[in-house]
């Protein structure tokens, strides 16, 4: 699958892995069968997407670079069941491919994700509430991000959303040396398993993720200070902190998803 002549692009955050017995591992971690459709993201030359494609039912592989896109349909024409769409994921109605593709079905991805839009790639695919499951290689820290205990420095809004929509599990650690080009950093493969209802009972969803993103704005203050960006009369902050048995001077970053639900649902009962 090396192929003569292709430049990576470097403002697409191409790293391509060649390895045979790394990328059959890939594919075997992301546990896929033949009664899977899945969703393949950056499929670039093609190298994970064969592994995926063999082991699948239906697979759909992403690719915004469109000299790769011409790479990937001469070497891969021979499987039935694969289609090759040159898009950008971000732009893309994942409704609509499931519906088209799938017949609606649920689906799981797998993906050797850009860094530089790991997160956005990631809340689309959770809110999108189509996937069962997301295997996915991304930058170490973010992955030490997502699985993050509170009161740590790498606990924060990504932390808490993606555990809201998934129970993460960090699967391989990958070193630089593995992919071609070398990146700077070490890669970790980490497999979301989406939840069918969130850990914690939130009764307005909206305001929960304004008080989560509010108390990691300034992580140096103490949640009283952080949560004034809300715009809610100070009083009833107060007041829903107290209900909650939140120290007034804790900072959020120290907050677990359950605390953050609880105090969410306080300020709505005290705002009705």
């Amino acid at each position: 699958m090396r192929v003569k002549g292709f430049n990576t692009k470097k403002k697409l955050g191409q790293n391509f892995i060649f390895d045979e017995g790394i990328l059959s591992k890939i594919a075997d971690l992301a546990d896929i069968t033949k009664d899977d459709n899945v969703i393949e993201i950056g499929a670039g030359l093609g190298t994970l997407t064969r592994e995926i494609v063999e082991r699948a039912k239906n697979v759909v592989a992403y690719e915004i670079d469109d000299e790769a896109v011409g790479i990937l349909r001469d070497k891969l024409r021979e499987y039935k069941n694969l289609i090759i769409l040159n898009d950008d994921i971000m732009k893309a109605d994942l409704k609509g491919v499931v519906d088209k593709y799938f017949d609606g079905d649920k689906c799981k991805v797998v993906a050797n994700l850009p860094y530089y839009i790991t997160s956005p790639i990631i809340m689309k695919l959770l809110e999108s509430h189509l996937m069962k499951d997301i295997t996915i290689l991304i930058q170490k820290e973010v992955a030490e991000r997502i699985c993050a205990e509170p009161g740590s420095k790498e606990y924060g809004v990504l932390t808490v959303a993606v555990n809201y929509y998934s129970k993460p599990e960090m699967l391989l650690e990958l070193p630089p040396e593995v992919f071609s080009p070398k990146p700077k950093v070490s890669s970790t493969l980490i497999k979301l398993h989406v939840l069918d209802e969130p850990p914690v009972f939130v009764k307005n969803e909206k305001l929960f993720f304004k008080v989560v993103k509010a108390s990691f704005g300034q992580r140096r203050k103490v949640i009283t200070n952080s949560l004034k960006s809300l715009n809610i009369d100070q009083s009833l902050i107060l007041n829903a902190l107290l209900k909650c048995g939140i120290d007034l001077k804790q900072r959020g970053e120290t907050l677990s998803i359950e605390k953050f639900a609880e105090l969410a649902n306080a300020i709505d009962d005290m705002k009705m």
